[in-house]
């Protein structure tokens, strides 16, 4: 069984992914980045580590075989399908603050990610000292031999998709990134797809996460959410 939210470009979507389903991450309309931050639905204090990723698999860049990791190098989800091949992790999100630096002070009123971070975290009781570091899917930032990154137009076509796999009951938060002042969304940010479907009972088998049982941080067992014109995980609009 599947469930499939369309989010609106600009827009903030959340779900509470259990053990051994997947998520299914599709850019319907080409180059368009998905800032994305994942938490143990348990307790969020355990919530993805860039760092504790890196390390884990020796790269910056995520692609099928990626471990999500945790601030306690444990595993949160990986990705089992990438149709693009090299996904983001050092970019961070934009926010109002980084627009002004890098835009102009023009830039200022223009949304961003955080504030989609900011906002749909608050339904879980998250606030802005549970924001990490988080993973771009689509954008395309290269690193240069000499350490200088940039942010360039992304590798992604329209319909192209990734999969993660749940490792463990994991909260995910999504901002489709509104970014308009560089080409990480072609300077027109658009729609995406997610997908959640039930849990392969073989690859159950073949994971290594650690899990509690029953949720005991207040997250509804089958959330989902989209802010703006979102759709909820049940198939009602957020």
């Amino acid at each position: 069984m599947s469930t499939r939210s369309v989010v609106a470009a600009r827009a903030a979507w959340s779900a509470v992914v259990r053990e051994g389903e997947t998520l299914t991450i599709t850019d319907l309309h080409g180059n368009q980045a998905v800032d994305f931050l994942v938490y143990d639905a348990h307790d969020t204090s355990v919530r993805y580590s860039a760092p504790d990723t890196v390390q884990a698999q020796g790269g910056i860049f995520l692609t099928t075989g990626s471990v999500l990791m945790s601030n306690e190098h444990t595993p949160l989800m990986t990705v089992v399908r990438d149709d693009v091949g090299r996904h983001d992790t050092v970019g961070g999100a934009c926010s109002k603050e980084s627009n002004t630096l890098r835009y102009g002070h023009h830039t200022f009123a223009q949304h961003a990610c955080v504030d989609n971070f900011l906002a749909e975290g608050a339904r879980y009781g998250l606030g802005k000292r549970d924001l990490v570091s988080n993973i771009n899917w689509y954008m395309n930032v290269p690193v240069e031999k000499d350490g200088t990154l940039g942010i360039v137009d992304g590798l992604s076509a329209p319909g192209l998709s990734l999969t993660l796999r749940a490792l463990r009951d994991v909260l995910v938060l999504v901002s489709n990134c509104p970014q308009i002042n560089n080409p990480c969304n072609g300077f027109e940010p658009t729609a995406v797809e997610m997908t959640i479907t039930g849990p392969d009972r073989d690859a159950e088998h073949d994971t290594d996460g650690t899990h509690d049982s029953g949720i005991d941080s207040g997250i509804d067992s089958g959330s989902g959410s989209g802010s703006g014109s979102g759709s909820a995980r049940d198939g009602d609009a957020g």
